[in-house]
């Protein structure tokens, strides 16, 4: 399985934006040069947040986005699923019905020994997302980087955009 990028983008923006406080809206621009990002492309990521009620987004010139929850509130699951949306990476078609003594009746969903093991490894991979929040990923990168929410906020406040 592969995440789309963005999901990458989303996790590190909602990062700075944990590092700047709520007092502060970031327009997507400005969280996209942070890392030279393209801009368009991040703001869809941001606006997918927004839906999904991790970031608020304001319009106007002291617009921009925030957190709309804490970070020990925003699992990795959860920006994984705004991002890629909430389906299984695994997805069985049911080709046993098909094959040499395939019974069109059966629900090969439950009957299928590769769709139950792909269902639990789905389900482990979920729970592992679940289990982590972006506070966990917060005091992890602080302790072995001591001086990242110092430099970012630094970077936002004397970088012209």
């Amino acid at each position: 399985m592969r995440m789309n990028e963005g999901v990458e983008w989303a996790l590190h923006s909602c990062l700075n934006l944990g590092w700047l406080g709520p007092e502060r809206a970031v327009t997507a621009g400005r969280l996209a040069a942070f890392y030279g990002l393209p801009p368009a492309y991040l703001n869809k990521q941001l606006q997918a947040l927004a839906r999904a009620g991790i970031l608020t987004s304001t319009s106007g010139p002291r617009g921009g986005f925030r957190l709309a929850r804490d970070l020990d509130a925003i699992t990795l699951l959860d920006v994984v699923v705004a991002i890629e949306g909430p389906d299984e990476a695994f997805r069985c078609t049911q080709i046993l019905r098909q094959g040499p003594g395939g019974d069109p009746a059966a629900d090969y969903l439950k009957l299928c020994v590769i769709s139950q093991a792909m269902g639990r490894a789905d389900l482990a991979w979920r729970r592992e997302l679940a289990g982590q929040t972006l506070a966990d990923i917060r005091a992890t990168v602080e302790r072995g980087y001591p001086d990242t929410p110092e430099r970012t906020r630094e970077w936002f406040a004397t970088v012209a955009g």
